[in-house]
């Protein structure tokens, strides 16, 4: 922790010696990511409800998907941009440093720039919270702390899912996308708009769902099962795979020299 500390300050000074051009990445993060909120604002003025959620039930789940995103988006960005790692032959310098290759592309790339996204989800965060007229009981608390901190872990095990796949075909898969930045677009709304197909795969295969919906239905009262609560967690399993996956495939990585 005391290393990865060092790094997280090393990257702060770095990024903060242009402080204009940080603080305006910053300032276009948080107002760009209102189109998507005036996306909703301009739908509910039109419809009053949408699959039978009403608009602060929808800004809910939406500010949990968007700061979920944005904090995996900062924290595990190195492996978001690993295929460059591989191409530019820097890989070959980390894997001769005596520590994890993990912790080591954890702390290549933090991309602080994106809290402005953090804080813009946030704030629509706290006025979900504050019109949404629910009882917060310790309980529902719970389960929002629980569907963040899962979705920042399901969003990380999917960029180093993305990363191992950059062993095999050196240039990163286009189509995982779908999984990161396409959640983050269509997560705004719960999953079950999108029909039951999607839902039931967003629940086995990739599990956005759990930490997104299946929470989201406790907290609005449509389901008295206090176990939804705990589904976020699962994300913590999903880790599992995706870690075993990169390192198949960094055992199998031959370098870039000759």
């Amino acid at each position: 922790m005391k290393l990865y500390l060092q790094y997280f300050s090393m990257l702060v000074r770095c990024q903060m010696q242009y402080k204009f051009s940080f603080w305006m990445m910053v300032v276009g993060h948080f107002f760009m990511s209102f189109s998507l909120f005036f996306s909703i604002f301009f739908l509910f003025s039109r419809f009053g409800e949408v699959d039978g959620f009403t608009f602060p039930e929808i800004l809910l789940c939406f500010a949990v998907v968007s700061m979920a995103f944005s904090s995996a988006e900062c924290f595990a960005r190195g492996f978001d941009v690993f295929p460059r790692l591989i191409k530019s032959g820097d890989l070959d310098r980390i894997l001769l440093r005596p520590r994890s290759v993990i912790f080591q592309v954890l702390c290549s790339n933090i991309e602080f720039s994106r809290l402005g996204r953090f804080l813009q989800a946030l704030l629509i965060l706290i006025y979900a919270v504050l019109t949404s007229g629910f009882a917060w009981s310790f309980d529902k608390i719970i389960a929002l702390f629980l569907m963040l901190t899962g979705g920042f872990v399901t969003f990380s095990a999917l960029f180093i899912l993305y990363a191992a796949f950059s062993f095999f075909t050196i240039d990163g898969l286009e189509f995982m996308n779908i999984f990161t930045d396409g959640a983050k677009e269509f997560g705004r709304y719960p999953f079950s708009v999108y029909g039951e197909g999607i839902l039931k795969f967003l629940t086995f295969g990739i599990p956005l769902a759990l930490f997104q919906y299946y929470p989201l239905l406790y907290l609005t009262g449509r389901s008295d099962r206090i176990g939804l609560i705990f589904l976020p967690l699962i994300g913590f399993l999903f880790l599992i795979p995706c870690y075993a996956f990169f390192r198949f495939g960094l055992r199998r990585y031959q370098s870039v020299g000759s």
